[in-house]
């Protein structure tokens, strides 16, 4: 099993305040889960956050970008958006933010419910 990386480590102890968390493997960066829902994602050890209609103009107005990729010379941005600095330097300002990103995280589940149901 490879280990991860040092940052992503940091992050898990940032988050034990919030409750049981795991960092997965994924395309190249990590998945940050909370009871089997995806509420962050590390790439290139930089913290993004789930975002929704309900949060993403609250990270917009503070310069927080969104994580983007290329794909067939497209540009592509997921509901993500990287994570303010004082997250990563206090366990309270990341279990804010962390609460935010799981509510999003929660409300994207249930509507991809309702869809299906």
């Amino acid at each position: 099993m490879p280990k991860k990386n040092e940052f992503v480590e940091y992050l898990l102890d940032l988050l034990a305040d919030f409750g049981p968390v795991e960092a997965k493997a994924m395309f190249g960066g990590y998945g940050i889960y909370k009871q089997n829902r995806m509420f962050a994602i590390v790439i290139d050890d930089t913290l993004y956050l789930k975002t929704d209609e309900k949060t993403n103009a609250g990270f917009e107005a503070r310069g927080l970008k969104p994580f983007t990729y290329q794909r067939n010379h497209r540009k592509i941005s997921l509901s993500y958006r990287q994570a303010p600095e004082e997250a990563l330097e206090d366990s309270r300002a990341m279990r804010y933010w962390a609460e935010k990103a799981y509510a999003a995280a929660l409300r994207a589940s249930s509507k991809k419910r309702k869809k299906e149901g």
